[in-house]
């Protein structure tokens, strides 16, 4: 549709095959008249929204452009267009563009054509649309069901599509922003091609776009939280002195909402342009601004004075989004000029918050805090998993095999261990022990000594990692999280985990190199040292002490020769 005269004419077309509904409230939403259109063809719904603006669109760059840059891998190119062109509400691109966006960052193999309608015939045992309303999933927050003024049609739409989603994906425990984000996907595709956007943003790997459980939601608020004391340093003490009795967490809690239930539909619709391709970051950072501009509208306007917003400014956030004072392309334009935001830094804020509520939760639930210990007794190795350990391994008995058990992260206890590499059957070279190692996800690494210690590391990341490119191209040096620990079984036992469990305070970087690799060396641990370090040859060795780990030498010697490298995977983590 390039202008309004086509507009008009799609308008035409869906009254003659469906209803046409003129919602109310459109006028408040949209700042204009705006038509809803809800269009049935065979198994295909659609549910659009369209606003009839005056005049010409301006000079855009258009989808053929777009998709070429990323044909190309050009996505720093595409990244600028994405910020910089401001296609009108009602412009036809994003019935192409979000499709290919979110394409981008699936990792499922192709689905086949009908997938989505082979799965809906699963769930609810036939393709038409009911019209009775459909349960949704738990994952779903009813409070926050957000619909932007869809038909009704369109909302039983967005119900079938997310319990379809949790069907394919029982992962999804928890993710609030799913139904509000398949809404605004739906105004502007079909219901098809809306759940294969939704699965791509869920299955993605490199980049994080949808929170799926309880742990990363508060995550992920926490995060915002800690960003937002550096970064917007005066609102937060603002807000601190004239809210006294509030917790700052009650505010940050509700951040998403300032974006998805607060800012105008035409705000929203131009932040997702950004956010289906740069991912959750974005929504970070705008985050960001509108704590900025409250907070100068709070000292200019008595709208938002201290007597007005002190008892409830969460709510108070939310009614100033309604009614923000800029454009979407300032707001996209302030949100990108904040300096020292990259993608590196807020995945270490994430990474950090993540660790220590998860190290709380695990000691709350009666963990020692000397030595975190998996609370299952239930979820040891099977006897096969023991018999097969016995025979292949030429580090671990059954009893250090256990007290290894007792140290993993709770989760990965569920699963059974597997040898991926070892020296004894797959030869010393540090390029088999990637095609081997480096797609699995995490990895236990045992070393035996020629003087019969026995050390190694758990590793939370695929050793792939080493070729992952930061946002200005170029390969991270060290990669990791701090779930990864280090561990001594001979002569001495002993777990070395992360120094940041228990330290909320800013350790610095040296406190967070994990893991770092490349085709001559592999390194665990740094920071004034490193805590294991190997040869390409998987021959020679060293340990030192590290800040990371705060650990001591692994062996007393400090340089070492391999007799032995183990590494083990668990069976479907």
């Amino acid at each position: 549709m390039v202008g309004k005269i086509i507009a008009l004419r799609d308008m035409d077309n869906f009254s003659r095959r469906s209803s046409v509904y003129v919602d109310p409230e459109c006028d408040k939403f949209f700042e204009m008249p705006l038509f809803i259109a809800a269009s049935t063809t065979d198994m295909t719904t659609k549910c659009y929204c369209w606003q009839f603006s005056p005049g010409k669109e301006p000079a855009l760059r258009s989808f053929t452009e777009i998709q070429q840059l990323l044909q190309q891998s050009k996505k720093r190119d595409v990244k600028s267009i994405l910020r910089e062109n401001s296609w009108p509400i009602n412009s036809p691109i994003r019935a192409q563009l979000w499709p290919l966006l979110c394409a981008q960052h699936q990792t499922k193999q192709n689905m086949l054509e009908g997938f989505y309608w082979d799965m809906v015939h699963q769930v609810f045992g036939t393709t038409e649309l009911s019209e009775k309303p459909i349960m949704l999933p738990a994952f779903v927050d009813p409070a926050h069901c957000i619909t932007y003024h869809l038909t009704r049609t369109g909302r039983s739409v967005a119900d079938r599509i997310v319990n379809v989603l949790g069907y394919d994906c029982p992962d999804i425990t928890y993710s609030p922003v799913l139904y509000p984000i398949t809404s605004i996907l739906l105004h502007f595709m079909s219901e098809e091609e809306a759940y294969h956007c939704l699965a791509s943003l869920v299955g993605s790997k490199e980049k994080v776009f949808i929170k799926q459980t309880k742990l990363q939601h508060e995550v992920t608020w926490k995060t915002v939280m800690q960003i937002a004391k550096k970064h917007t340093k005066n609102a937060v003490t603002y807000f601190q002195r004239i809210c006294p009795g509030v917790k700052l967490e009650r505010v940050f809690m509700d951040w998403c909402w300032w974006i998805l239930a607060g800012l105008p539909f035409q705000h929203l619709v131009r932040i997702m342009d950004c956010y289906f391709h740069e991912g959750i970051k974005v929504l970070y950072r705008i985050a960001l601004v509108i704590i900025n501009l409250f907070h100068k509208e709070c000292q200019s306007n008595n709208e938002w004075s201290p007597d007005n917003i002190k008892n409830d400014i969460g709510n108070a956030l939310i009614k100033f989004c309604k009614k923000i004072p800029v454009s979407p392309s300032k707001l996209l334009h302030a949100a990108f000029s904040i300096r020292g935001l990259s993608s590196t830094y807020i995945s270490r804020i994430f990474m950090k918050t993540e660790m220590i509520l998860k190290s709380r939760s695990v000691l709350n639930n009666g963990g020692s805090k000397q030595l975190v210990k998996s609370r299952s007794s239930d979820n040891l190795p099977t006897s096969q998993s023991q018999v097969n350990i016995q025979m292949m391994s030429h580090t671990l008995t059954i009893r250090e095999l256990f007290t290894l058990w007792s140290w993993l992260p709770v989760r990965i206890t569920m699963y059974q261990p597997v040898l991926l590499y070892t020296t004894e059957e797959h030869g010393c070279s540090l390029t088999t022990f990637y095609v081997r190692v480096e797609q699995h996800e995490p990895t236990l690494m045992m070393i035996k000594t020629c003087n019969n210690e026995v050390f190694g590391a758990y590793c939370s990341s695929r050793w792939f990692e080493r070729n992952v490119k930061d946002d200005k191209g170029q390969r991270q040096a060290y990669f990791g999280t701090g779930e990864t620990f280090l561990f001594s079984l001979y002569p001495e036992r002993a777990k070395y985990p992360w120094v940041g469990i228990e330290n909320e305070k800013d350790l610095g970087h040296a406190s967070e190199l994990f893991m770092a690799a490349d085709s001559k060396m592999i390194t665990i641990g740094g920071g004034e040292g490193q805590a294991i370090w190997m040869d390409e040859n998987i021959r020679f060795g060293k340990t030192d002490s590290c800040k990371t780990f705060n650990n001591p030498p692994l062996c007393p010697t400090g340089d070492f020769e391999i007799r032995v490298l183990e590494v083990y995977g668990f069976d479907g983590a």
